[in-house]
């Protein structure tokens, strides 16, 4: 190395004039760039203890400067790159925790576990985020570092990050769009999107399970969410009721689908929901939201998977759009949406939904 230059560069540094010391600063950063075949790890450590006191004491502007060289070196001066990145001034901080691969995931995580969520943000947008650090970014990050962490495939989040970001976006809708777009988001848990969507997020979510693989659907199918029955809310006081109801028609096979449009119609709503969930195979839960919600969309995709005809559809649909002053025309709109709803995949959707009365028969087991 050219020990000469980098002796005078040290002379130089008491200097008290803050231009001769950018000035040493920018010096010493160009020999290190100049050297990095020839220096030892002596003085490896000697450029780092140098640029490192320098750049404390500069101004933000040469900050950012030195931290956008820094963050594409191989080899940078470690304790430098540290400061850097855990710089206050994001503008300083950016370069080094997004590009730089020299820090560890022990850097990332001290950063992202004190500081701001511009530092968060900023690690979100890292070519490769480990599970560890993506669990310390949704533990504090707010919603818009989630969706920034979320647009990014290359960051790993585990089941439980996953679980608790689809929790959070249920009552946020600034999410839904990051969350329904994740390629790594499990199945089961993207199919827990749709009953807080808007229509063109569930029309990709239905398009997702069209295009899956059988195998992986069976893996969704058999991770499930764990306590999935202590969310969905009380039983209705008439539950018991109904249910002895449905269960002695269901003996004499007369649980049929104008029946259900009977009880839809005489306001029987729990036996009505019962014997859906029943005929349909989902949870009594997930046909109580439906209903509740005026879900239309989604009592398609039920009717579709259990063989229902057209008509049938329609009618529970007027029945349920009875305070509407347009039932009809909504109804009919709807009526031509079930005509190219595809069979296979409101099967594949209704797989999800089953899930969640299979989990909870477990918790309650």
């Amino acid at each position: 190395m050219q020990r000469t230059k980098l002796h005078d560069l040290i002379d130089l540094a008491k200097e008290e004039s803050s231009e001769r010391r950018r000035e040493l600063l920018r010096n010493v950063t160009d020999l290190f760039f100049t050297t990095e075949a020839e220096r030892n790890g002596q003085e490896m450590d000697l450029f780092d203890d140098i640029l490192s006191q320098l750049s404390s004491e500069m101004e933000e502007a040469v900050r950012v400067e030195l931290a956008g060289r820094m963050a594409q070196a191989e080899a940078p001066p470690l304790g430098l790159l540290r400061d850097l990145a855990r710089d206050q001034s994001i503008a300083v901080a950016q370069p080094v925790l997004a590009g730089s691969n020299a820090l560890t995931e022990d850097d990332l995580l001290a950063v992202a576990r004190t500081r701001g969520q511009e530092h968060l943000r900023a690690i979100s947008q890292r070519e490769t985020v480990s599970q560890a650090v993506t669990e310390a970014i949704v533990e504090r990050g707010d919603d818009q570092t989630l969706g920034v962490l979320l647009r990014n495939e290359g960051a790993e989040l585990s089941r439980e990050a996953h679980e608790i970001v689809v929790d959070r976006a249920a009552e946020n809708p600034d999410l839904h769009e990051a969350v329904v777009g994740r390629q790594s988001l499990p199945p089961d848990l993207l199919n827990e999107m749709y009953f807080v969507v808007e229509a063109r997020l569930r029309d990709k979510i239905l398009e997702r399970n069209a295009e899956m693989d059988p195998a992986a659907l069976e893996a969704a199918l058999a991770a499930g969410r764990k306590a999935v029955a202590t969310r969905h809310g009380s039983l209705p006081p008439d539950y018991a009721e109904a249910e002895k109801a449905i269960r002695s028609l269901r003996v004499r096979g007369a649980v049929t689908p104008p029946v259900l449009a009977g009880f839809l119609r005489n306001r029987e709503t729990t036996k009505f929901l019962v014997a859906l969930s029943d005929m349909a195979g989902i949870d009594f839960q997930t046909a109580r939201r439906i209903l509740e919600k005026r879900e239309l969309d989604a009592l398609s995709i039920v009717c579709k998977a259990a063989g229902f005809d057209r008509s049938l559809f329609l009618t529970f649909a007027v029945l349920i759009l009875d305070r509407d002053a347009n039932a009809m025309g909504r109804a009919r709109e709807y009526g031509e949406l079930y005509e190219t709803l595809p069979v296979e995949a409101a099967q594949r959707t209704i797989r999800f939904w089953r899930m969640r009365r299979t989990t909870g028969d477990v918790a309650a087991a």
